[in-house]
């Protein structure tokens, strides 16, 4: 396979994880602009995920495409410096610099051009993986939400952005429900996360609970973990509740896709209740049927 192709490839396999998401990322039902906008910022999330979880595609096209030796393509720390530089290119071809070297990266261009983003919210996302690289175990409930707002909050500033409705109360409410979906999605992967000697659950709740980490090991969650992780659940879900009045601040097909992602988290939230709290056994997903009925009961409330 050529260069060109295996990049093109390794750019589809990023691209191709939106189907996977709790939430619909770009629906059809969106402007046009706004999805390719959204595309672009999720392919990027999506590839500095990749990079710090090394689970890019094989055969190294990413690196060589951020200028890194293919053979440090499983090595995140090198990776992230290199895509920090490449976003880098992305805010300098406005000034006549050269452009980016990655395709997800050059499809920011128009989007950063069209809506006025700013370097934060991207830098953000790359330090939260630099983060993971170095912090494994949060000790507090605190530590953790001080993680998310480079690893979750930054996605919802970013869609605020895009669609040109940031004021400094829907940021909140936006904070909040990113937040949220971070922490059902850590809820989600207790066990995915653990095969990577990381753990999500606060340290000063699992001792509450009497959860060690041979507990989290076990193919099936024993009542300890369960009574956790319902404890980790409410906790989120009050944190979607602060946030879904985001929702109703709002008209048209922004608030259709807000009341998605609100949805999407909430019916993803009763799948984990639905699985009895059970979060080792399998990844607990909402149905399709769960997700239309959660994001129609928040578009009709507007909260």
């Amino acid at each position: 396979m050529t260069t060109a192709k295996a990049t093109d490839a390794a750019t589809h396999a990023v691209l191709s994880k939106a189907a996977h998401e709790n939430f619909p990322v770009a629906p059809a039902f969106v402007p046009r602009a706004w999805r390719e906008d959204l595309m672009a910022v999720y392919g990027y999330a999506r590839l500095v995920d990749d990079i710090g979880d090394r689970d890019l595609a094989p055969g190294g096209a990413d690196a060589r495409a951020l200028g890194v030796d293919p053979g440090q393509a499983d090595e995140p720390l090198p990776m992230l410096d290199a895509l920090e530089a490449d976003l880098h290119r992305v805010f300098a071809t406005a000034h006549g610099g050269p452009p980016p070297r990655h395709p997800l990266l050059r499809t920011l261009i128009p989007t950063v051009r069209r809506t006025g983003l700013t370097e934060r919210p991207f830098l953000d996302l790359i330090e939260a993986n630099r983060i993971d690289q170095r912090v494994s175990r949060y000790a507090d409930h605190a530590q953790l939400l001080d993680y998310c707002t480079y690893s979750a909050n930054p996605v919802g500033r970013l869609v605020l952005g895009i669609t040109g409705t940031a004021t400094p109360e829907r940021i909140r409410r936006s904070d909040a429900i990113c937040t949220a979906l971070q922490l059902i999605e850590h809820l989600q992967d207790v066990a995915e996360d653990l095969d990577r000697d990381r753990i999500y659950l606060p340290q000063e709740d699992m001792r509450r609970f009497h959860v060690t980490e041979a507990d989290l090991a076990a193919p099936t969650a024993g009542a300890s973990v369960r009574t956790l992780v319902a404890c980790e659940t409410e906790r989120a879900r009050r944190l979607l509740d602060e946030g879904a009045p985001l929702v109703g601040s709002v008209h048209g097909r922004l608030r259709l896709l807000l009341a998605g992602f609100v949805g999407g988290g909430r019916a993803a939230a009763q799948a984990i209740a639905d699985a009895g709290y059970d979060v080792l056994a399998s990844a607990p997903k909402p149905t399709k049927s769960g997700l239309l009925y959660a994001a129609g009961t928040t578009l009709r409330r507007g909260t």
